[in-house]
């Protein structure tokens, strides 16, 4: 485990640059970049850009010299590397394509699938979201691609299924003082109100059907045989099953996303939500997803919630 630099390679402001990573943790990462006067403005999600003048400093410091290549292969199984994909300016793009494709095959109208994609984009990238936004939208998605290729149960309408992912935290006021729900409450509503839109032509059935798996999420319990429900809800929980320093950068980004709670109000109601977590035999319904995550994720959770009581 160490700080590794790689060659200045990368063309910007008339000068090459290097990436500077950890392959242990970003908290490594960032008290040797601190250290060493590097400019917190220097950090892109899983690295920091430093100039070429100052590669054989930052060695001579401590940073361990590779390749560029060995710095991606092991930034990628530390776990710590941002995919291109989920990077600020490939989201959006990579996002509305996939909502494209859930109407391709419909009578819908595209302006009006551009119109409401874009606007649920909007409502996604909303500033006081540090983690319910677009990353953790294509995170929702992509578990769903995963569990299907692993051979979970298919839900009857893989559609509606993914319209519910696209809506499930459309609404997230970040308020802690409203009621359990609430957000889930309100985003099912939004997602009854917009998909009525005749230009889409969403069937009835299919609206009903996106609210109702929206509703789910605010407990994450659907009932034995929902398998739409189980999906979307281990789809939304996978998050806790990533590698421990993945699960650390979560963590991180819900707390700034309540920074305004007070500390001693943060630990109360998060360990309350850790403990609720735990609390079932299993915490994925769905086979796939326990195989995949369901270890891990009993790790991450108990260390964070051994972490808070200490």
């Amino acid at each position: 485990m160490a700080v590794l630099i790689d060659p200045p390679a990368w063309p910007a402001h008339g000068t090459l640059f290097s990436h500077l990573v950890s392959d242990a943790s970003l908290e490594e990462l960032h008290a040797f970049a601190a250290a060493q006067g590097v400019s917190p403005r220097a950090f892109d999600l899983d690295h920091y850009d430093v100039p070429a003048h100052r590669h054989a400093e930052l060695v001579g410091r401590g940073a361990v010299a590779v390749t560029g290549g060995e710095l991606v292969r092991r930034l990628t199984r530390s776990g710590l590397r941002v995919p291109a994909r989920r990077r600020p300016a490939q989201l959006r793009p990579v996002l509305h394509r996939r909502w494209r494709r859930l109407f391709e095959a419909t009578e819908a109208r595209a302006e009006a699938v551009d119109a409401l994609g874009t606007a649920l984009l909007e409502r996604w990238s909303e500033p006081h979201r540090a983690y319910h936004g677009l990353e953790h939208l294509l995170g929702v998605l992509e578990a769903l691609d995963l569990l299907e290729q692993d051979g979970a149960r298919p839900a009857p309408d893989p559609r509606t299924l993914r319209l519910a992912a696209w809506f499930h935290d459309a609404v997230h006021a970040g308020d802690p003082t409203a009621p359990p729900g609430r957000d889930e409450e309100d985003s099912a509503a939004l997602a009854e109100q917009l998909l009525a839109d005749p230009a889409l032509a969403l069937p009835a059935q299919a609206r009903e059907q996106t609210a109702r798996l929206v509703r789910l999420t605010a407990d994450h319990r659907p009932v034995p045989g929902d398998h739409a429900g189980e999906l979307l809800c281990d789809a939304d929980l996978e998050v806790l099953g990533r590698s421990p320093e993945a699960y650390a950068r979560y963590t991180a980004a819900v707390r700034r996303e309540y920074a305004h709670v007070p500390e001693a109000d943060w630990v109360r109601g998060r360990a309350a939500v850790l403990e609720s977590l735990l609390a079932p035999d299993v915490l994925y319904r769905t086979a796939p997803a326990r195989a995949r995550w369901e270890d891990q994720a009993r790790q991450n959770l108990t260390a964070e919630l051994t972490a808070l009581r200490g």
